[in-house]
C-alpha cells in the first residue's frame, strides 16, 4: 500500500446517547505501517469511537473504510476482528488458568484429529514470539506472567489473528518504565512489518518517543486530525487537549512539614516486605517509588490494616495502632485510596452521593433512617470543591471519566477529614488537565497540615510533588531522598537494586 494511502479513514462519524452528543463528525485517519496516537482528555470521546471502529456501537452518521472497502454500521466484533482489525484493552482478557499458547490460539486452536494439538500450537506460538523479539515460554500459564507479558500475548495474539490494525488503549498504565522500553521494541517492530497502530495514551513522554502521527479530540470533535509529530511539541499538544494553556505541569508544594503524624518500625510480612521503617510528618507529600511487585501496594495494605504484618509496629501521633484492622486505621484518621479505583474503590453502579458517604453513614443516620438530604449536602460539597463533572450527585459512578471518579473516591475520604492520606496511583489513566487537579488537591492537603503518602509509578509525579521520596526494591526500602536528590535518575538507581528477573522469561538453554 503506498505511503500516502490510508488503511483506515473514518469521515464524519457522530454518535450520540440521550443527552449526549458523544461523537460530532469525527474523523480519523491512519496509514499502513505507522503508529497514530489517538488523544483527549477523559470524555473526549476516544473510547465511544474505537467502539464504533469495532461495531459495538453503530454510527448514527458517517462513513468508515477500511483496505478501501467502505464498512457496513451493522458488523459484528467477530467479522471485524476476521477483517484484520483488533483492539487490546486496558483491562486486559487473558484467561489466567490457561496457558500462554492456549490464550493465543483461543477459539481456533490446532487440532489432530478430535485432539487440540498442543506440539504445534506451542511450536507456532514460539516462532510467533521469536518474530516480534520476545522471549517467553509458551508452556507457562497466563497468571504466572507479569501486566507487561500479559500485554505482550495480546498483542501476539492480535499478529497470529492477522491483524492488520491494532488499537491499545492505555497499553503502559500498570507496567514500568523498563517494560514500556520492551512494548516500544515490540510496537517498532510490528511497524517494520507494515501493522499498523492506534495508541491511546495520557502520558504526554511516550507520544513523542513512539507516534508518528497525532490526532485529538475535545469534547466529541476532533481539534486536530493526522499531524505529523515532528510539528508538534509538549505544550502544544497539552493545549490541544485541553483548551487551554498549562504553564506548569505540577503544583508548587509549599508544605512545611511538622511533627511527626505517623511512624512505622520494623514492619515485616513473609514474601512481601522485609523490616520496613519510616515516618512521616503533618504536611508533607511522603513519595513512595520502585518497581511494580517491589512490594509498595503491600506495605501500604498493611500500614492501613488491609492486611496484618507479621511483625512490626505502627504509632499514629504517638499512640500505638492496633494492626490488621482498617475500622481501627479510620477510627485514628487514616484513610486510604486503592490502585484499582473500579476493582476495590468505586461503587460503580451507585450513585455519586451513596460513594462519597459511604464511610460517613453514621454522621447523615436520622433516627432509625438515612437522611437523604443530609446525604446531598454533603455530596455537593465534596463535587463543588474537587471540581466534579457530572450532570447531578445521582450519576452512577461508571459513567463518569477516570479523573472525576478518582475525585468522587478523593470526596469519600476527604469528608471525612483525614489526617493520614494515603493514596496508591492517584492519576493512573486520568487525563493531563485531571492530572494536575489531583496534584493540587494533594498539595493543598500537605499545606493545611496534612500527612499524605503518594504510591506512584510515574516518575515525573513523584519527582514533581513530593516532599520526599523513599525508595522501595525486593520488599525493601533501598533509598530515602530529599531536597534536589529528589531526582529520575537516583530513583530508577535505588529501584534496580535487588530487583529480580521478570517471571515468564525463557532462559536461553530453554530456547535450545
Amino acid at each position: 500500500m503506498d505511503k500516502n494511502k490510508y488503511i483506515l479513514e473514518m469521515k464524519e462519524i457522530t454518535k450520540e446517547f440521550p443527552g449526549v452528543l458523544a461523537l460530532d463528525k469525527v474523523s480519523l485517519k491512519v496509514r499502513e505501517g505507522e503508529v497514530h496516537a489517538l488523544l483527549g482528555e477523559n470524555g473526549a470521546g476516544k473510547s465511544t469511537l474505537m467502539k464504533v471502529l469495532m461495531s459495538i456501537y453503530p454510527p448514527d452518521a458517517g462513513e468508515v473504510y477500511f483496505m478501501n472497502e467502505k464498512r457496513s454500521g451493522h458488523l459484528s466484533v467477530k467479522k471485524v476482528l476476521e477483517d484484520g482489525i483488533s483492539m487490546i484493552h486496558q483491562e486486559l482478557a487473558a484467561v489466567p488458568e490457561m496457558t500462554i499458547a492456549d490464550n493465543v490460539y483461543m477459539n481456533r486452536m490446532p487440532h489432530k484429529g478430535v485432539f487440540v494439538d498442543e506440539k504445534t500450537m506451542n511450536e507456532e506460538t514460539l516462532k510467533l514470539f521469536c518474530s516480534i523479539g520476545l522471549e517467553i515460554d509458551p508452556k507457562w500459564k497466563m497468571k504466572e506472567l507479569t501486566t507487561s507479558y500479559v500485554q505482550m500475548v495480546e498483542i501476539a495474539r492480535a499478529v497470529s489473528a492477522g491483524a492488520k490494525l491494532i488499537i491499545m488503549d492505555e497499553p503502559t498504565s500498570a507496567i514500568t518504565e523498563q517494560e514500556v522500553d520492551m512494548l516500544f521494541q515490540v510496537i517498532r517492530k510490528l511497524r517494520e512489518e507494515k501493522k499498523s497502530i492506534i495508541y491511546i495514551t495520557h502520558k504526554m513522554d511516550e507520544i513523542f518517543q513512539i507516534a508518528d502521527t497525532v490526532t485529538v479530540l475535545r469534547d466529541g470533535q476532533s481539534v486536530a486530525s493526522s499531524i505529523p509529530i515532528g510539528e508538534l511539541d509538549y505544550q502544544s499538544l497539552i493545549g490541544l487537549m485541553v483548551g487551554r494553556e498549562i504553564t506548569q505541569m505540577f503544583p508548587e508544594n509549599t508544605a512545611v512539614p511538622g511533627e511527626v503524624a505517623m511512624k512505622v518500625e520494623h514492619l515485616s510480612k513473609a514474601g512481601e516486605f522485609q523490616d520496613i521503617s519510616f515516618e512521616v510528618r503533618r504536611g508533607e507529600i511522603l513519595g513512595i517509588a520502585g518497581m511494580m511487585g517491589a512490594g509498595r501496594s503491600e506495605l501500604m495494605s498493611a500500614v492501613f490494616g488491609i492486611t496484618k504484618p507479621d511483625s512490626g509496629e505502627i504509632t499514629v501521633h504517638g499512640e500505638k495502632l492496633r494492626q490488621g484492622d482498617p475500622r481501627e486505621s479510620i477510627r485514628r484518621g487514616m484513610a486510604m485510596l486503592t490502585e484499582d479505583r473500579k476493582g476495590t474503590g468505586l461503587f460503580l453502579g451507585m450513585s455519586i452521593t451513596d460513594n462519597i458517604v459511604m464511610p460517613s453513614l453514621r454522621q447523615v443516620k436520622k433516627a432509625l433512617f438515612l437522611s437523604r438530604k443530609r446525604m446531598d449536602e454533603i455530596a455537593d460539597g465534596q463535587v463543588k470543591s474537587l471540581l466534579i463533572k457530572t450532570a447531578g450527585l445521582g450519576v452512577q459512578s461508571k459513567n463518569l471519566s477516570g479523573g472525576n471518579q478518582q475525585k468522587v473516591l478523593l470526596g469519600r475520604w476527604l469528608c471525612r477529614q483525614p489526617e493520614i492520606l494515603i493514596v496508591d496511583e492517584p492519576t493512573r489513566g486520568i487525563d493531563v488537565g485531571a492530572k494536575y487537579e489531583i496534584h493540587k488537591i494533594l498539595c493543598d492537603l500537605a499545606k493545611s497540615g496534612k500527612a499524605v503518602i503518594m504510591i506512584s509509578s510515574e516518575m515525573p509525579e513523584v519527582v514533581g510533588i513530593s516532599s520526599r521520596v523513599l525508595v522501595i526494591s525486593g520488599g525493601r526500602i533501598t533509598g530515602e531522598l530529599t531536597g534536589d536528590e529528589i531526582k529520575q535518575e537516583n530513583i530508577m538507581e535505588y529501584a534496580a537494586k535487588l530487583e529480580k528477573e521478570p517471571k515468564g522469561m525463557v532462559k536461553d538453554e530453554e530456547l535450545i
